[in-house]
């Protein structure tokens, strides 16, 4: 079930996504997100600061999420501006 991810990169140009599941199209909403989980795919990735790796897939919520965490800063639930 896809899911909507909030953040913003390092230049401070937000974007906002779903995570879709599906290993040709797993993130859709902005161009560069995309890019950037592609641009990962394959390489190992730590799902969380201390691990487990695993290796990024397009049909791995858990590991294009992490992809987002580390190289974009992800607006967590809850922690939003009203």
């Amino acid at each position: 079930m896809p899911y909507t991810v909030t953040g913003r990169f390092d230049d401070g140009a937000a974007y906002q996504v779903q995570v879709t599941g599906d290993a040709d199209r797993p993130v859709v909403g902005s161009v560069r997100a995309a890019a950037l989980v592609e641009l990962h795919e394959g390489q190992s990735i730590p799902l969380t600061p201390v691990g487990p790796l695993r290796a990024v897939a397009g049909d791995d919520e858990e590991a294009v999420l992490a992809v987002l965490r580390r190289y974009t800063d992800v607006v967590e639930k809850g922690a939003e501006t009203p």
